[in-house]
C-alpha cells in the first residue's frame, strides 16, 4: 500500500485534514503520521524541522494536512517574578510558553521545586504547549556539550565552537 507523501511544509488555515502532534512530536524529518479520520501518510522533509499550529504538510496529491498542537501535561508557572523565572527556566534550556501572566514549560519535578524556591506557584495543566521560538526557531534548544569542534554558519557571520 503506497502513502501519500508529504515533502515540504507551508502555512494553511484551512487544510483539508489535520493531525494532532505533541510539542515532542513536531519536529520530524521522517515518519508516518495518522490523521484524523484514520488517514495516515509519510512526512519525508529533506531536513528536520519543527512544526507548529498553522502549518500543513503538503501531499502529492495536493492535499494539505493542518498541524495542530496536542494536549499534553504541562506545568503552569505563575508569581513572583515572572521576568526572574524566565531567566532561570532559559538558562537551563528548558522550552518556555511565555504569557504575560504565566509561563508554561513540560512538567518536570526538578524545575518545580527550583521554581518554588525561588517564589513561584506551580500549578499542573493540560493544554497545547507551542514554545518561544528563540535563537533556533519553534521552541527547540540545543545544549551546550561542546566535546568536539563544530562550525555554524549564520549567513552573514561564522562561528566555530571547539
Amino acid at each position: 500500500m503506497n502513502l501519500p507523501v508529504a515533502q515540504s511544509v507551508t502555512h494553511d488555515h484551512h487544510p483539508s485534514l489535520r493531525v494532532v502532534l505533541s510539542y515532542d512530536d513536531r519536529f520530524l524529518r521522517r515518519k508516518v503520521l495518522t490523521a484524523d479520520g484514520g488517514e495516515r501518510f509519510l512526512v519525508d522533509l529533506g531536513k528536520t524541522a519543527s512544526v507548529n499550529g498553522g502549518d500543513a504538510f503538503v501531499l502529492d496529491d495536493g492535499r494539505r494536512v493542518g498541524v495542530v498542537p496536542a494536549e499534553e501535561p504541562l506545568l503552569e508557572v505563575t508569581g513572583g517574578d515572572l521576568v526572574r523565572l524566565a531567566w532561570h527556566i532559559g538558562n537551563r534550556h528548558t522550552p518556555a510558553q511565555i504569557e504575560p501572566a504565566r509561563i508554561l514549560i513540560q512538567r518536570d519535578h526538578v524545575m518545580a521545586d527550583m521554581l518554588g524556591k525561588l517564589g513561584a506557584t506551580t500549578r499542573e495543566v493540560v493544554e497545547p504547549f507551542t514554545p518561544e521560538g528563540g535563537a533556533y526557531g519553534h521552541g527547540r534548544t540545543h545544549g551546550h556539550d561542546h566535546s568536539h569542534p563544530h562550525a555554524h554558519d549564520h549567513g552573514e557571520h561564522d562561528h566555530a565552537h571547539g
